[in-house]
């Protein structure tokens, strides 16, 4: 039995109830991680989705640009986008997801807003403001995730760690400790009933 545990009925009661809540705490400790890692891999499916919408859609922005370029010339198109304000309305939140604090992005969609005047414009330098746009709200959902996905690994990684200790070290530790605590108790039960049993027979 364990150094400095004394077996006694006080101590088993102890042991038996670190044991039973060491089990809880792991059944919900592992709830928990596996709570986490599912929420982490969904993320990380949509991330690809994110990539390749903001890939698909800069190759298109891009493509439209050049082609306003080419009707308007470059100049011309620096001068509407001199008006296109630089994006300051980003509101970042947060979520909770068992314990862990996620970041929650949102940007404005400005795409029907144009900021410069359609009289001097072309449909090519429009597709490519909102192309553009849509490109920042993509990256501004790619940066919620990879942040997400982050702070969900790191808890994940930490969750991990005291299920280990848990399932490895304090609930084999305390089920021995009850074990050896419970045959220690029913020695000393065995040898009182011998003692009572010879006592009586001396008596009688």
């Amino acid at each position: 039995m364990q150094k400095n545990i004394a077996p006694t009925k006080g101590n088993l009661m102890i042991a038996k109830n670190t044991l039973k809540l060491s089990q809880k705490g792991y059944e919900m400790l592992d709830k928990k991680r596996n709570i986490l890692i599912r929420e982490m891999m969904a993320l990380i499916d949509e991330a690809k989705d994110v990539q390749s919408g903001i890939d698909k859609t800069f190759a298109e922005a891009y493509h439209a640009l050049e082609i306003a370029n080419i009707m308007m010339g470059v100049e011309g198109v620096k001068e509407h986008m001199q008006f296109v304000d630089i994006e300051r309305n980003v509101n970042i939140r947060v979520r909770g997801v068992m314990g862990v604090e996620i970041p929650v992005v949102t940007i404005p969609d400005n795409s029907r807003e144009l900021k410069y005047g359609i009289a001097s414009s072309s449909s090519a330098l429009d597709e490519a403001y909102v192309k553009f746009n849509q490109v920042k709200i993509f990256a501004a959902r790619l940066a919620e995730i990879e942040n997400a996905v982050y702070r969900l690994a790191m808890n994940i990684k930490k969750t991990q760690k005291r299920t280990n200790v848990l399932k490895n070290i304090t609930i084999p530790l305390y089920t021995e400790i009850t074990k050896q605590i419970q045959i220690s108790l029913e020695e000393k039960e065995r040898e009182e009933l011998t003692r009572l049993k010879i006592i009586k027979k001396t008596k009688g």
